[in-house]
């Protein structure tokens, strides 16, 4: 899972069809195709960057997060169709990073810019950079004051911090919020964005560091699993998967009170329900730490005009540009510069009754441990989401999705 703007679904024939690379367009200028998912927040960099070079002319095309990746997998295995710079997620950068003859090696000159974890998750094993970091993610819990208030819980962040230190904290006093909360009004939004969450924090996740798939016995999953599934039943989920429409109409509607909180998610819920300005609040994740997100931008070697693309996309990634989009859209830097930079790190937002966003998310990416990521990382996290929602939806019990899960998640090793 990762942020999402305005997504368009593109299947594989349709996004074949498109034409991709980069080449001269009919006024002379040089046509260079960025391919995302989601919202980068680029478009007026975008704009800065043509008004700069009056040579180039870009053109962006976005996906949903699953089709944008087989779309790019497919595109890559026929060497055509490949936009002159394609976005890949960190739950997927393991999966591309293993053929990195297909994309052009970045120099190491820069890689100072970045944070070690984040410019070393994109090394291939012989050691070449197919990636330049744009955000992370970070972790926190967004929350309805209002709500919280109506439920006789305590509202201010400081306190509402305290009385979750932990999973089964958050879970327990999500039940006394049951019990007096408004009507319509659930405690989070859906079990496979909390799960996700949890499974991010544990010191390993979907694979171990030989590339083995291991949830089956991975014992901090499966707990997690069990402690979010007895909160589905105790009936504190609203049962909305993150990212559709009946999630966003959640926002607009007050069907839950908490939600997991990357430093990206904090746009969407601006866009999804600007009418609830001042009621949002942000507060400490349970059980401290843990990442969301977070993306790269490659170059691959199919496109026609490789050296301005990747000029480009060293330009959208520069400290500068990190700190414009974190202004705008609340994508947390990568690069140690815009991290210490001012404008970040003493941001704050009255939309989230003036929390200091910056502060809370800056010292959360330079804690973080980051948890290493097989190469169909992000394939596993979507079949896990798959099985919570099986559960919530009321097709299968817990104990018969979770063995459906782990049989799923194996056939993806091959």
């Amino acid at each position: 899972m990762r942020r999402a703007g305005t997504l368009v679904g593109v299947g594989l024939l349709a996004a074949t069809l498109v034409t991709a690379c980069g080449g001269d367009a009919s006024d002379g200028k040089t046509r260079i195709t960025v391919g995302m998912f989601g919202n980068f927040g680029y478009q007026q960099l975008f704009e800065e960057y043509e008004k700069a070079h009056p040579d180039i002319d870009i053109t962006d095309r976005t996906a949903s997060y699953s089709d944008h990746h087989k779309n790019l997998a497919a595109h890559l295995a026929t060497n055509n169709g490949a936009a002159d710079i394609e976005a890949i997620d960190s739950g997927y950068i393991n999966q591309f990073k293993a053929t990195p003859d297909r994309f052009v090696q970045l120099p190491d000159d820069l890689k100072d810019r970045w944070l070690d974890w984040k410019w070393e998750a994109s090394l291939s094993k012989d050691g070449k950079q197919i990636g330049y970091g744009t955000d992370i993610g970070g972790l926190a819990i967004c929350y309805r004051r209002d709500l919280l208030e109506a439920a006789g819980l305590p509202a201010e962040r400081e306190a509402v911090s305290a009385m979750w230190p932990d999973w089964e904290s958050f879970m327990a006093k999500g039940r006394e919020f049951q019990a007096r909360a408004p009507q319509g009004t659930k405690w989070f939004d859906g079990g496979p964005s909390l799960l996700n969450a949890i499974v991010g924090q544990a010191p390993t996740g979907y694979y171990d560091k030989d590339d083995k798939i291991v949830v089956g016995e991975n014992a901090d999953i499966r707990k997690g699993w069990d402690l979010v599934a007895q909160g589905v039943a105790d009936g504190l989920s609203a049962g909305l998967l993150y990212s559709t429409p009946q999630w966003n109409t959640g926002f607009k509607q007050s069907q839950f009170a908490t939600v997991i909180c990357p430093a990206w998610q904090m746009a969407k819920i601006k866009d999804q329900a600007p009418d609830t300005a001042g009621k949002w609040d942000l507060a400490a994740v349970p059980g401290g730490g843990g990442n969301w997100g977070g993306s790269y931008l490659t170059v691959p070697k199919q496109g026609k005009n490789t050296d301005k693309a990747l000029a480009l996309a060293e330009w959208l990634t520069a400290p500068e540009q990190q700190a414009k989009v974190f202004a705008s859209n609340n994508l947390l830097p990568s690069t140690n510069k815009a991290l210490s930079e001012q404008s970040v790190g003493q941001y704050t937002d009255p939309f989230f009754n003036n929390a200091p966003v910056g502060a809370v998310f800056t010292a959360a990416a330079r804690a973080l441990k980051p948890q290493y990521q097989g190469p169909k990382a992000g394939d596993v996290q979507t079949e896990l989401g798959n099985a919570m929602q099986r559960v919530e939806q009321g097709k299968q019990s817990a104990a018969e999705s979770w063995e459906q899960f782990v049989g799923d998640a194996k056939k993806l090793e091959g």
